[in-house]
């Protein structure tokens, strides 16, 4: 008897059990919006900037726009107009050493007035036309991590139909007009 009631217990508890078990399907819902969802985010990038130091001196300057080189059309201009002036002067020989006289004197001016503020030795740059000494400069570059901020999307805030209801999820992608939503059916005991 006591093995029955065991028996009839047991059999109740597994029909409860597996009997009250939920029904399980897929279905389609229609979307009726899908509203991007965003977030900022810090992106870092390197600004970099040039100056120029004065060796032996702390003091910076800004870059110049532009490095002065050796310019030599004024040579070439000064040469022709002084070989020009000197070959109208004397006769003979005499006219052909005032001609080279007058193309070098005109180039060696033309050079001095087209080059008059550039270094006298461009090959260190510490002297200038004058004799008086420059501070040698180098270029100093100088870089800094700035932040743009940025928006990207997370997401998206999906409001759907199903069977008259409206619901609401978050969703990595888009999913178009249609949406697949799992639908459980379960029985409700009284």
């Amino acid at each position: 008897m006591k093995r029955l009631t065991h028996l009839g217990i047991a059999s109740l508890f597994a029909t409860a059990l597996f009997g009250a078990q939920a029904a399980t399907f897929t279905d389609n819902a229609r979307v009726r919006s899908a509203e991007p969802q965003y977030e900022s985010i810090n992106v870092p990038r390197n600004e970099c900037s040039s100056h120029w130091v004065d060796e032996g001196d702390a003091r910076v300057t800004t870059a110049p726009q532009n490095s002065q080189s050796r310019q030599y059309g004024g040579a070439i201009v000064g040469g022709l107009a002084g070989g020009v002036l000197g070959h109208q002067v004397g006769g003979g020989r005499g006219k052909d050493a005032a001609t080279v006289v007058g193309a070098v004197l005109g180039a060696i001016a033309g050079d001095h007035l087209e080059n008059r503020n550039a270094p006298a030795r461009p090959d260190d740059g510490q002297y200038a036309n004058n004799g008086r000494y420059q501070p040698t400069q180098r270029e100093v570059q100088r870089c800094r991590t700035v932040y743009d901020v940025q928006s990207r999307i997370t997401g998206y805030r999906v409001t759907y139909d199903y069977r008259g209801q409206q619901y609401t999820t978050f969703m990595r992608s888009n999913p178009g007009d249609r949406l697949p939503v799992r639908v459980s059916v379960e029985p409700i005991e009284q």
